[in-house]
């Protein structure tokens, strides 16, 4: 039976996170955090796959990881800010590796790419 999982949190300031810890931990990248001015690292046993998928008039530096969350972290300014959105999915085992990662990029794409937003 085909098992799936799906949810979606909201990274805030009103909780105390930050969108670079919270990136680098998400990828597994080590990121400076210019706010801070630390290196964020949360090391991983095994490294996700990370893509960072963004519509075709955003600007080339929105691929770059570390430069993107910091500047998330310098245009939201008020303590309640939301940061970012995390979307956690877990697919069946039914499906190769290939389909999961069509699945996952199509799903981006229309969802959140196609509507402006880099994701």
């Amino acid at each position: 039976m085909a098992i799936y999982h799906f949810s979606v949190q909201v990274i805030s300031r009103v909780k105390g996170q930050s969108a670079v810890a919270s990136a680098s931990y998400r990828s597994g990248e080590k990121l400076y955090d210019e706010q801070t001015e630390q290196t964020k690292y949360y090391k991983r046993e095994v490294k996700p796959e990370t893509y960072i998928l963004a519509p075709s008039h955003a600007p080339v530096w929105v691929h770059n990881r570390e430069l993107l969350w910091n500047e998330v972290e310098k245009s939201e300014t008020r303590k309640n800010s939301r940061l970012a959105r995390e979307i956690n999915i877990a697919l069946p085992r039914e499906l190769s590796y290939e389909q999961q990662t069509e699945l996952i990029k199509g799903y981006v794409q229309e969802q959140f790419v196609d509507k402006g937003m880099i994701a």
